[in-house]
């Protein structure tokens, strides 16, 4: 099971990256705009087509006036777009086989390292990503951004965090541990999600308020920056209250496991700071007078402040939640 679970992330990985490609593609052919199905042009362009018109123009009328029709690169990119969501799905599908099969293996939930959580908090957020986008399709050129992160993300754990199997650590055998890391994996899923189109975000606004240089360029075919900062208001402040419980179970587990809900170790002194970062995004976006491309920023800040407490405190600090198997 432990060698079938590091196949199926490396298909997961390889999936991806295909429809990260698609949805490249989708990019690129995506700038054609519709043509009128009226549009007129030169009668001599259309020499023993049978039609003619006043003044030596004809009409293509198949459609009737007012109707557009779309042209041959759209087409193509609807559907490298369309393939591109049914390879995130399987990347999913296999993503999630990768999961069951290592927990069987582990004959726990894998969440025990920084391996496996990474594995966790990735599918979470593609998942978020499939249900996000069935409700609305329009936003399906976001998928380029998510699956490149899933595609880094994930390799990224294959080449430096993967570690064997292993039994759960004694400090770790508890109901807490479903508990806390289930709902803090699940609100760093959501977060992860919800930093994509933070992002894009800030490129479409730069985008239209003029600027042109890269990467506004690049955001020129994404949604309208209206609607992604309403999807990024949704989703953080969706994750917010599920990260403050796994923030308060955390503490009481630490009480009941080592005496004491608080002792400024690096993870809980991180994790302090990243609900701090995401109650001021939360406070910024409801506060009229501040713009919403500052709270934007402080919720990517957020997510930075959460990476760091998910590699940066393993890598370089030692404490009671050093449970990475990488130091």
């Amino acid at each position: 099971m432990s060698a079938l679970s590091d196949q199926l992330v490396t298909y997961a990985i390889l999936a991806y990256l295909v429809a990260m490609i698609s949805h490249a593609v989708e990019y690129a052919l995506g700038n054609v705009r519709a043509v009128p199905a009226t549009a007129a042009v030169p009668a001599r362009e259309l020499v023993g087509a049978g039609v003619g018109g006043p003044g030596g123009i004809v009409e293509e009328a198949a459609a009737g006036p007012g109707v557009t029709r779309p042209s041959r690169s759209a087409s193509r990119a609807a559907l490298a777009g369309r393939i591109a969501v049914g390879l995130t799905a399987l990347a999913a599908a296999l993503h999630l086989g990768a999961l069951v099969t290592r927990g069987i293996a582990a004959e726990r939930m894998p969440w025990g390292n920084m391996y496996e959580f990474v594995l966790t908090v990735t599918w979470i957020g593609s998942a978020a990503w499939l249900t996000v986008l069935a409700k609305r399709p329009q936003l399906r050129r976001l998928g380029l951004f998510l699956t490149l992160v899933m595609v880094l993300l994930l390799a990224f754990a294959e080449l430096k965090l993967y570690v064997q199997v292993t039994p759960l650590m004694p400090a770790l055998q508890s109901y807490w541990f479903v508990i806390h890391v289930s709902t803090i994996v699940f609100a760093s899923g959501i977060f992860l999600l919800g930093v994509v189109p933070a992002t894009a975000y800030l490129m479409r606004s730069g985008w239209e308020q003029g600027r042109r240089s890269f990467p506004y360029t690049l955001a020129r075919r994404l949604p309208t920056a209206a609607g992604l900062e309403r999807l990024t208001f949704a989703l953080h402040a969706f994750a917010f209250p599920i990260f403050t419980f796994a923030v308060i179970a955390g503490a009481i587990w630490a009480e009941a496991a080592w005496g004491r809900a608080w002792g400024w170790d690096p993870k809980e002194t991180w994790a302090f700071i990243s609900w701090v970062v995401y109650a001021g995004y939360l406070h910024a976006r409801a506060t009229p007078s501040i713009k919403r491309n500052v709270a934007t920023w402080i919720s990517i800040i957020g997510f930075a402040t959460m990476l760091m407490n998910l590699f940066g405190v393993n890598f370089f600090f030692t404490g009671l939640h050093s449970y990475a198997g990488v130091n």
